[in-house]
């Protein structure tokens, strides 16, 4: 007997039509990114691409940042009022992406914009699965995850 993982990805794009590719790349690295932490469960995320002038004001007004960022993401199980219900889908929460931040970012570390758009998704799923880089060993562990699940 084997369960299946139901992993639904809510995508919406508000920069350029040309980012809508990023659905299908988005539920692909989603899909690979559980089954890579061996997660079971149903899961829903929420991804949105969006301008920096709006992740500015999201940046400044959330984490009193004053300045545009290149991924934001809001955990729905953060606390301890928020665990996973048994046999409900977990909503992760939501990862919110900067195209003008990628593309510059890409760039700027000469690869590719879908490798950039790639790594900012699965950066956000980690940090909405519980992973974050504020000590040192911490950053270790998230950005190796990084680098399995994107392949390098």
């Amino acid at each position: 007997w084997y369960n299946l993982v139901h992993m639904e990805l809510d995508f919406c794009n508000e920069g350029p039509v040309t980012f809508d590719k990023y659905e299908i790349i988005y539920q692909q690295l989603l899909t690979k990114t559980i089954s890579h932490l061996h997660l079971g469960g149903d899961y829903y995320v929420s991804v949105t691409i969006i301008d920096n002038e709006t992740i500015h004001g999201i940046n400044k007004q959330y984490r009193n940042v004053d300045r545009p960022t290149d991924v934001i993401s809001f955990a729905l199980l953060d606390n301890e009022q928020n665990k996973p219900i048994p046999g409900m889908i977990i909503d992760l929460g939501e990862i919110l992406i900067s195209y003008e931040k990628a593309q510059e970012q890409a760039k700027q570390y000469g690869h590719s914009e879908e490798r950039e758009f790639s790594f900012l998704f699965v950066h956000g799923l980690l940090h909405l699965l519980g992973y974050d880089h504020m000590k040192e060993e911490d950053e270790k562990v998230m950005f190796a995850l990084q680098d399995e699940i994107l392949g390098e």
